[in-house]
């Protein structure tokens, strides 16, 4: 049996369809309850409380780590969720963390997030890690106005970076918890080409079939709008790759297609396919 934690979202919704289509038996976890599809335990627990995660992983061979912004608050643990599981007999956990553990190593996220990483290294579990860049359903962010007005307002317009489509890092996901052959890997999940806010918006309006104009943010207006949803801290620092990007951050890297043996997705091909959140 399969526990994928983060259950509702971007990348666990398709990791669970691919498990499911592999003939895999697989529990789901999230903090609300949410339909799954046919078959699919689902089960309502926070992983901000490792200790309560005992039940959800008795008889768990794999895990599916995917740690939400809470569990990176002052006071959180979110490295004992790795001590649960392997005490509860899981052998494999495949961890969702970030490009920046290795570009910007430095800021309060990334920290917490290595220490996590290096307990996994040494929890005595067969592992991978999965480092994925910016992800392509950050344009979600930007569908009220496009619904509204067919605007995107952004930071940066003409500043990218290869944004990585969840449906790719799902796959990898999959791959790594089925497949001994990437045990141990650490993968670098990008799309397949730089693309910028400006570019994302011209997409957009090709899969709507209708124009998208790009209204530049200056950095203040967009951090004050950032600020509504995230600290202020993790707002600047968003803004701080999404305006210079290191050369680490623009490299397209070959590992999507080395694990899932084809390309990852284009931008557009994500805005096809997820065009209704935009009409």
């Amino acid at each position: 049996m399969i526990v994928v934690t983060g259950a509702t979202g971007n990348v666990g919704r398709p990791l669970t369809r691919a498990l499911v289509e592999a003939g895999r038996e697989v529990t789901t976890v999230s903090r609300h309850a949410a339909a799954m599809p046919d078959g699919v335990r689902h089960v309502v627990a926070d992983l901000a409380e490792p200790a309560g995660l005992e039940p959800v992983l008795a008889g768990a061979k794999a895990l599916f780590v995917l740690l939400s912004g809470d569990l990176h608050a002052a006071g959180a643990t979110p490295a004992s969720i790795i001590g649960e599981a392997a005490a509860g007999g899981v052998r494999r956990i495949v961890l969702l963390s970030s490009q920046g553990v290795a570009t910007r190593p430095f800021g309060p996220t990334r920290v917490a997030l290595r220490a996590v990483e290096d307990t996994l290294r040494e929890s005595g579990v067969g592992w991978a890690i999965l480092r994925p860049g910016g992800f392509a359903s950050n344009a979600l962010w930007w569908a009220g106005s496009v619904r509204a007005r067919r605007v995107v307002a952004a930071p940066y317009g003409d500043v990218g970076v290869p944004v990585i489509d969840p449906a790719d890092i799902a796959e990898v996901a999959a791959a790594c918890l089925l497949d001994d052959r990437y045990a141990g890997g650490v993968y670098e999940l990008t799309g397949p080409e730089v693309i910028t806010p400006r570019r994302q918006a011209e997409a957009i309006g090709a899969a709507l079939g209708s124009p998208v104009r790009f209204d530049d943010l200056t950095r203040d207006e967009a951090k004050a709008a950032m600020a509504r949803s995230m600290p202020a801290e993790l707002a600047d620092d968003t803004l701080d790759i999404l305006g210079s990007p290191s050369p680490a951050e623009l490299r397209v890297s070959p590992d999507v297609q080395q694990v899932i043996g084809r390309a990852p997705r284009r931008f557009a091909d994500w805005a096809a396919r997820n065009v209704a959140a935009f009409r």
